[in-house]
């Protein structure tokens, strides 16, 4: 294996490709969009999942033996890189597709090693020194789709099952609510309330519309509703309401104010818009903390996790602490909080984590 390998990470809004050398330095970074449903809207999938190929082939560089490890945004079998279905990438479309064999194709020359995104984050991640003493460590992505992996590091090891998946949690069937009462979405795959419907990059833009239709005087008051109806973007204005919103509490108490009406005027509905969206990721995550009782620590990561800074784990864990493990987290204050963590900048990099992978010689 040469001393650098060429490394993707593609997701449904670009695609970011470096080398990765094998000391573990990741170098050369560029980024560009990826072709998706969503910037192609007339391409049909066959000719997206061509735009790919030609995308990726082109990129590498004409070396002896090229080594190429890519972080792939789809449900995807992990021994043999047939994509099964990308809602970010392609839709509803979930017939099986041999992304490998395409590459070849194009490229024989080209050693190819082939991981979902999530688990090339989770790789990366798990690698950390700080995180030698865990048994199992499970990665979400909250981003423009939703995922997770759990790896054994005594085993290192990332269990799939028969068909090479594990932890495609944004296709679980969820609950969400909104103004008191239930919502029904549709998630990028075609199907009603998957947890990516409402919990995901555009599943939040989606709830906050319903919020908006439902409770339309109280959007037109509200500060995430004056931001947005500004042109602010909806990402940058949710932020800013939560930031707000905690900026006029600490004024409330060193003035003496009364809370409630701070809150009334600087975020209430942008408060309760995450508590909506994040209730669903907190049914999961207790659910796989009850089951497997090895994990020892739940990495957040993703676009939204990251957009929204403190306010995710604040929401998140007060789910989980009004509503936690069975005996366990009365027993053992504080018990959430030491194992819901958000990734720190570069921890839990797919492009890292692809290069791990190949050099660790995932399939080609």
């Amino acid at each position: 294996m040469s001393a650098a390998v060429t490394v993707f990470d593609v997701g449904g809004t670009s695609i970011r490709q470096a080398w990765w050398l094998r000391e573990g330095e990741l170098r050369a970074r560029t980024s560009r969009p990826s072709p998706s449903f969503r910037r192609f809207p007339g391409a049909d999938v066959r000719e997206l999942r061509a735009m790919m190929v030609r995308e990726l082939c082109d990129a590498v560089p004409e070396t002896p033996d090229p080594v190429v490890g890519i972080s792939f945004g789809a449900a995807l079998d992990h021994r043999s890189g047939t994509v099964y279905a990308s809602a970010p990438l392609w839709g509803g479309h979930d017939e099986p597709y041999d992304l490998r064999a395409a590459l070849t194709a194009r490229r024989p020359d080209v050693q190819w090693h082939i991981v979902n995104d999530v688990t090339a984050a989770l790789l990366h991640a798990a690698a950390d020194p700080g995180r030698a003493g865990h048994r199992k460590v499970l990665l979400a992505t909250i981003s423009s789709g939703i995922a997770c992996r759990v790896i054994d590091r005594r085993r290192g090891l990332i269990p799939v099952d028969d068909h090479g998946l594990q932890g495609e949690i944004g296709h679980l069937p969820a609950h969400a609510e909104l103004a008191g009462r239930p919502v029904g979405l549709d998630c990028d795959c075609g199907r009603p309330r998957h947890l990516a419907a409402y919990s995901s990059g555009p599943g939040i833009a989606r709830m906050a519309d319903v919020l908006r239709r439902r409770e339309p005087a109280r959007w037109s008051a509200s500060r995430l509703g004056k931001l947005t109806a500004d042109g602010l973007d909806f990402e940058t204005a949710l932020r800013r309401a939560l930031d707000e919103r905690d900026e006029s509490e600490g004024r409330g108490e060193r003035e003496g104010r009364g809370r409630q009406d701070e809150r009334e005027s600087r975020g209430d509905l942008a408060v309760e818009l995450l508590d909506a969206v994040t209730a669903p990721v907190a049914d999961v995550l207790r659910t796989a903390f009850c089951l497997d009782p090895e994990i020892d620590e739940a990495v957040l990561t993703g676009g939204v996790v990251h957009g929204l800074g403190h306010h995710y784990r604040a929401a998140l864990l007060g789910h989980l602490t009004r509503q936690g493990l069975y005996l366990t987290g009365e027993r053992t204050p504080g018990w959430w909080e030491r194992r819901i963590t958000v990734s720190r900048p570069g921890e839990a990099d797919s492009l890292a984590g692809a290069g791990i992978a190949a050099c660790a010689g995932v399939p080609a």
